[in-house]
């Protein structure tokens, strides 16, 4: 690879960033610094009518978020800016007009209602009604009208289009790095507007220019750009510039049923499709999801290592990725794999960071910081994250190490507690009064060591205790919660449950 690595990813601000878009920002952002290049970050905003506020700077938050942050772009001003391209505005009628001078565009002025007319003419026939070659000197443009003749309109202030002039009878032969040659004829191309009747350019326009003038080497972009491709190579060809390369990545796939993901699968379903929240909408950040497991689900929805790796980091990712092994066809989207990542990223997360973000439930719940140190907080962590999902299972998992148990498990309390169980706990008291190293090894060997004496089993004596700790039989090594609440709590709780269980 010659050439510097340049790649971009070029949203729209019409709204939220799908993770679709998540996506092909993150194969970018790997294919980049594999490759010691730059990521460029280009707002694609000539479509002032789908222009939402917010969204600009909701793309930016949802890409640093992600870890996978833009090199230049707004913000990050590099020597090809400015980066939105209605700030760019200025730039694209002189290329349009190039294109006209060298025959390959021309004025068209047809109105909106006499296309319509065509339209539903050629509906009428069974027909579909393509703007190229075969009417164009039919219709009202600078190709059938003399040059006074079209002089004459611009002069009067007519509303005209720029329109590209697909090539007649010619076999485009496209490259894509991820499925191989493309063979396109050229009469089913229509001639396409590349610059409106508003004084902006339309998306192909801007989009090659801007390629261009930011010296991009790669589009990587999504398979809903392939139809655009022929029109982009053709643009390069009548510019006489060097195209990049191309690379069209395959759609994200509903999780059942045929078509791509949609924002409606994630309501239906009960699972996130943007990053970040957006209105009504939940993020994976708000649903609990860690950004590392974001990029590791993404990354193999449509790329496959050749391995059967499946657990990488950001820095694993940028040297093992590769557009060689990118997939041509569709990756379907499994939220029950997205969760399986984030269980296990919660199991590798260091306790004091999960401590940290557990600390504003506890406030919720009226668990006084001051009631519990840091160091409390984290071993309880330490003794519940392998069973969590999410943060926000904490609680349900730990809860009686904070809280005394109010209720017991009455499933539970019918099927271990006997008529000799309370007797029994008693029993245990007086074992755990004497005990001065109230470690969680010494309470276990000291216990078990009395139950083995008494010729008691594990059963009657184990399971009723977990009961009186934490009223149900969930939970952690026994002698673990032991240790954690201490000895004073630990033997006000066995003698209220014997209390209230008798």
């Amino acid at each position: 690879m010659n050439q510097k690595v340049r790649v971009r990813f070029a949203p729209s601000p019409t709204g939220p960033l799908h993770i679709g878009g998540v996506r092909t920002a993150l194969f970018n952002y790997l294919f980049a610094k594999q490759h010691d290049g730059v990521f460029v970050l280009r707002i694609e905003d000539t479509d002032q009518n789908r222009y939402v506020e917010g969204a600009e700077q909701y793309i930016i938050d949802a890409l640093n978020w992600c870890g996978i942050p833009f090199d230049e772009g707004p913000g990050k001003e590099g020597s090809v800016g400015p980066y939105r391209q209605s700030e760019r505005k200025s730039l694209y009628r002189q290329y349009a007009d190039a294109l006209v001078e060298k025959g390959k565009a021309y004025y068209a002025f047809d109105t909106s209602e006499r296309l319509d007319f065509h339209r539903k003419d050629h509906e009428a026939k069974g027909k579909t009604f393509i703007y190229n070659w075969h009417n164009r000197l039919k219709l009202v443009n600078s190709l059938s009208l003399s040059a006074e003749e079209t002089q004459q309109k611009i002069d009067a202030g007519e509303d005209y289009v720029i329109r590209f002039k697909s090539p007649k009878d010619e076999t485009l032969l496209l490259q894509d790095t991820i499925r191989g040659t493309i063979r396109i004829d050229t009469n089913i191309l229509d001639d396409k507007v590349l610059f409106k009747a508003d004084g902006m350019p339309t998306y192909h326009l801007a989009n090659v220019v801007d390629d261009h003038l930011m010296n991009i080497s790669h589009v990587i972009r999504g398979e809903e750009w392939l139809p655009s491709l022929a029109l982009h190579q053709l643009l390069y060809n009548a510019f006489e510039w060097n195209a990049p390369e191309f690379a069209h990545l395959p759609l994200i796939m509903k999780p059942v049923g045929k078509g791509k993901l949609s924002k409606r699968d994630g309501e239906k379903m009960g699972f996130p499709v943007f990053p970040l929240s957006w209105n009504e909408s939940q993020g994976y950040r708000e649903a609990g999801y860690f950004s590392e497991t974001v990029v590791n689900f993404l990354a193999l929805l449509g790329w496959n290592p050749g391995t059967e790796q499946e657990i990488f980091s950001l820095t694993e990712l940028i040297s093992s990725f590769s557009l060689d092994r990118v997939n041509k066809s569709g990756a379907r989207f499994d939220p029950d794999k997205t969760k399986w990542y984030n269980q296990h990223y919660i199991k590798e997360k260091a306790n004091d960071e999960l401590a940290d973000l557990f600390r504003p439930i506890l406030l919720e719940k009226d668990i006084s910081a001051l009631s519990f140190d840091n160091d409390f907080v984290e071993r309880v962590v330490s003794l519940i994250k392998e069973r969590a999902t999410f943060v926000s299972d904490f609680w349900q998992l730990s809860h009686y190490f904070f809280t005394t148990p109010e209720h017991y498990d009455e499933k539970a309390v019918r099927k271990q507690w006997k008529p000799d169980t309370g007797s029994i706990m008693n029993q245990l008291v007086s074992i755990l009064e004497d005990i001065t190293d109230f470690s969680s090894q010494n309470l276990e060997d000291r216990v078990k060591q009395w139950i083995t004496d008494n010729e008691l089993s594990l059963g009657k004596v184990m399971a009723p205790l977990r009961l009186l700790l934490v009223g149900a039989l969930q939970g952690p090594h026994v002698f673990d919660i032991l240790e954690l609440i201490g000895k004073e709590e630990s033997i006000k709780r066995i003698e209220k449950g014997i209390a209230e269980l008798g």
